[in-house]
């Protein structure tokens, strides 16, 4: 069974899931912590987790993820949901921005396998971005970041992986009317206008 297509009996005890997909630098994180704020939702990014998981020594998962991460590859989905799913335990709440996942089909299938019983995803958000830009906004990031993935060479790596792997689970989810497409070469405070009407129409 689908997790857009969780029967709304038990959607009261599920943990409610928006997924924020976009290019590298299309501003996902930024929108993520202004939608905390402003509508309680935890904000849980799979890149954060598993940055957070590999810098842990006693961690089982440490080695696989730092392969990964240093070639630009997708972690394996077992180790990215399993991270979720704590946190989200851990968390104690029931309203989740899960930003930078699924980023590929294989994410996609491991979900609905792994979660499909205890979350419903309620929509998609996806912030489109031009490709010029996110590489400027990476770039001028890496100056301060400390993240090993904001170089040219990584970003050239995340980019294709991110156009052959993650837009079609885009357009999965398109499918079934769940995306709504924020244009993200505006402003933060444009794009968050148009990400407000988004999460109002979700509280109705």
């Amino acid at each position: 069974m689908n997790t857009s297509m969780a029967g709304d009996s038990q959607s009261q005890t599920m943990y409610n899931v928006v997924f924020v997909l976009g290019g590298p630098g299309a501003g996902k994180g930024t929108q993520c912590q202004r939608i905390e704020q402003e509508f309680k939702y935890v904000h849980l990014s799979a890149g954060d987790l598993l940055r957070a998981e590999r810098q842990k020594t006693d961690s089982k998962y440490r080695e696989d993820i730092e392969t990964h991460i240093k070639n630009g590859s997708i972690v394996p989905v077992k180790i990215t949901c399993s991270l979720l799913r704590m946190a989200m335990e851990e968390s104690k709440k029931n309203h989740f921005l899960i930003d930078g996942f699924p980023r590929n089909k294989d994410n996609l299938d491991g979900w609905n396998q792994a979660m499909d019983s205890v979350a419903v995803v309620r929509k998609v958000l996806f912030f489109n971005c031009r490709e010029d830009v996110c590489v400027n906004r990476c770039l001028d990031r890496g100056k301060t970041s400390g993240r090993a993935d904001d170089n040219m060479e990584s970003l050239k790596k995340r980019i294709k992986t991110y156009t052959e792997s993650t837009m079609p689970v885009i357009e999965h989810y398109r499918k079934l009317d769940l995306v709504a497409e924020i244009d993200a070469n505006q402003t933060p405070e444009e794009v968050f206008g148009d990400v407000k009407k988004v999460f109002d129409s979700l509280a109705r």
